[in-house]
């Protein structure tokens, strides 16, 4: 055998070794808290913060695990005390994206309720091919049933949109008013790539390459902000740290990769209920958009449409608009609130 021959099967030995590895479907991690935490719903494992994550935060929320199945837990950051103001993020953050918009909230009138989906943060990691729509909306579902909760104001960012509205429609007196923040409830009715990026990254081996190898996904999201000076370090090592550090790092991709490109995706029958649950809603409800966002900034035309009544307030934030525009995002849920309280 010729040395160019051995170096050819060395270097496709090495790339089928490679690809394996990066392809694989990861396991579940289980985080471990530190004692309890009383609610009125119940008694929850308390987790402390690590301290990159605590000095984003004061020392009056709570941080606790709701397990919703054996060995899966999600993470709930809570403040405040009264009406739930149930608050759930996009990929690939977690439930500190919505901090500082909490602060600028009436603490001792709302109860802020912030989950992390399953996968991200704090809450436990899972495989791959574990993250569909179906289960995401479940674990959440399953979340708000375990607190317990009678009434709730909601807001939701990219896959905080559909899970969150899908989690609400399996308790359809639960939602009393709503904020929509840079999100969608279409599904396909075509054949239709969401974008040029989601279309490169569900191809197997290239999107494992993509996003879990060649590029640092987390720094890369300060390009979808209108203000990229917003997306600091700090910010990218609150939503990065957790998630690297569990050494299940598969949920962005797999989120990624969950979003329908057309009828006959596995996620597409879910959001189609998600979709018809929207369009049946009579709430109040307010339209905070970043226009500036290169994801969604094109659904707002469609969310207008969901609600039509809804006051709508164009700003030049990004994609991860809590970020940006906390102030604008808070005054959006206190005139939800004044409205049902009339």
């Amino acid at each position: 055998m010729s040395l160019f021959l051995k170096i050819v099967i060395s270097v496709i030995f090495v790339i089928a070794i490679f690809s394996f590895h990066i392809t694989r479907d990861g396991k579940i991690v289980t985080p471990i808290g530190e004692g309890t935490i009383s609610l009125k719903s119940g008694t929850y494992e308390k987790f402390p913060l690590p301290d990159y994550a605590a000095k984003m935060v004061n020392s009056d929320y709570k941080s606790y695990f709701v397990e919703v199945e054996p060995g899966l837990k999600v993470h709930v950051l809570e403040i405040g005390e009264g009406l739930p103001v149930l608050l759930m993020h996009g990929n690939p953050t977690s439930g500190f994206l919505y901090r500082k918009v909490a602060e600028k909230l009436p603490l001792d009138k709302v109860r802020v309720i912030m989950p992390t989906t399953i996968g991200l943060g704090f809450s436990s990691k899972i495989p791959a091919s574990h993250h569909t729509l179906e289960n995401h909306i479940m674990w959440i579902s399953s979340t708000l049933k375990k607190l317990e909760l009678s009434k709730v104001i909601y807001a939701g960012q990219d896959w905080g949109g559909p899970i969150g509205m899908g989690a609400l429609s399996e308790s359809p007196d639960l939602l009393i008013g709503a904020v929509l923040l840079n999100t969608g409830f279409i599904s396909p009715k075509e054949q239709a790539d969401f974008t040029p990026i989601h279309a490169t990254v569900k191809t197997p081996i290239v999107g494992e390459f993509l996003i879990e190898v060649f590029f640092d996904l987390f720094k890369q999201l300060r390009k979808v902000q209108g203000d990229p000076e917003s997306w600091s370090k700090d910010v990218i090592e609150l939503y990065k740290k957790p998630v690297v550090e569990s050494g299940n790092s598969k949920a962005p991709l797999a989120m990624m990769r969950m979003v329908p490109d057309g009828p006959s995706h596995r996620d597409a029958p879910a959001m189609l209920r998600v979709e018809e649950y929207v369009k049946s809603l009579k709430i109040p409800a307010e339209i905070v958009w970043g226009m500036r966002d290169p994801i969604l900034s094109r659904g707002l035309p469609q969310m207008k449409r969901n609600f039509p009544k809804a006051h709508v307030l164009e700003t030049e934030a990004g994609h991860f608009l809590q970020e940006e525009v906390s102030a604008e995002i808070a005054d959006a849920i206190k005139r939800v609130i004044n409205e049902i309280e009339k």
